[in-house]
């Protein structure tokens, strides 16, 4: 099934609209990003505006949605499409609101790549490019993540999770599937990127 045919058995996937609008929260917040840039430069706020939309309609964009951007920044509508469209973290079709993006270049399917796969559909109970029964999540590949020292790498949400392997994946899974929000970085207790086998320079540092 492709996310052009999403499952809702629970009403969890953001429907199309007609109109669109943000929460005057999230108005607030777009204002505020506006404002950080000079008059006449105001469509540079395109991508975090576009970011703002996508969260607030359950993980994807629906036409209304690019318009109302295009209409607050003063763009041509095919010029918020053309934005849209370009970049992989946006989504134009109904998918489920938790992405689950599986690096698989290089760097990290040789560290094991496809054993986070193979939990994560799992987990899931879903394949790539499809939503999971349940309607919470959708499952992808992604091209590099630029983390390929702590590889595999899962990005979910606004977190990383390096040094995966098959059961740290189906951990991570879990734990958000149970509404906890599991600690994003390293698995294997590592510190940032330093060596497997701790330090080996800087030693008088902490």
């Amino acid at each position: 099934m492709s996310p052009k045919e999403p499952r809702k058995p629970h009403g969890a996937i953001a429907p199309d609209v007609e109109r669109f609008a943000f929460t005057p929260e999230n108005l607030e917040k777009a204002k505020a990003v506006i404002a950080r840039y000079p008059e006449g430069r105001q469509a540079s706020a395109v991508l975090p505006l576009l970011h703002l939309a996508q969260d607030q309609h359950g993980g994807w964009l629906p036409q209304a949605a690019l318009d109302y951007v295009a209409e607050l920044l003063s763009m041509p509508r095919i010029k918020v499409y053309e934005v849209a469209s370009f970049y992989d973290m946006f989504h134009l079709e109904p998918t489920a609101p938790i992405k689950v993006r599986v690096c698989t270049t290089t760097p990290c399917w040789l560290c094991g790549a496809e054993e986070v796969l193979k939990a994560c559909r799992e987990v899931l109970g879903c394949e790539v490019g499809e939503n999971s029964p349940d309607g919470r999540f959708f499952l992808r590949e992604f091209e590099c993540l630029g983390a390929c020292a702590n590889a595999p790498v899962m990005w979910i949400g606004e977190d990383y999770f390096e040094d995966l392997d098959y059961e740290r994946t189906k951990a991570v899974l879990e734990a958000i599937k149970r509404g906890e929000r599991p600690k994003p970085g390293p698995q294997s207790g590592r510190r940032g990127s330093m060596p497997a086998g701790g330090k080996t320079t800087l030693l008088d540092l902490d």
